[in-house]
């Protein structure tokens, strides 16, 4: 019973790779196919998504909102107001204390705009 069942799981594995280095033939096929159809003008370049990406402006939209914050620090700092200063430490501390859920929510979102792998973040605990 044990050897039919290892027969089996060797069979299936093996029929599992054969398929993987079929699916990786034919990918490379299709590459050179499109590639061969571009050379001859056939087929419009792909790469006018990356081009229209490069035109898009939430990745300036979401760094201008993560940088906010340190400029407001800066003004409280060096405005020497005393009632400023104190609403920002009190920004802060409620900044502080959003729900972890949302923490983790904002930097999926940054990441995923950046092209950052954001689940490294929570793989690592955070640490590099």
């Amino acid at each position: 019973m044990w050897f039919s069942a290892l027969k089996l799981a060797v069979s299936a594995g093996s029929k599992i790779y054969a398929n993987k280095q079929k699916a990786k033939v034919a990918m490379s096929d299709a590459q050179l196919l499109h590639a061969e159809r571009q050379a001859r003008g056939e087929e419009a370049y792909q790469g006018k998504l990356l081009e229209a990406r490069q035109s898009d402006y939430k990745d300036e939209a979401v760094l201008v909102i993560l940088t906010l914050p340190i400029l407001v620090l800066a003004y409280g700092v060096f405005s020497d107001d005393a009632q400023a200063m104190d609403k920002i430490k009190i920004f802060f501390d409620h900044f502080q204390s959003l729900p972890s859920w949302f923490t983790n929510l904002w930097i999926l979102v940054v990441a995923s705009i950046y092209g950052i792998k954001g689940t490294q973040i929570f793989k690592n605990g955070g640490k590099k």
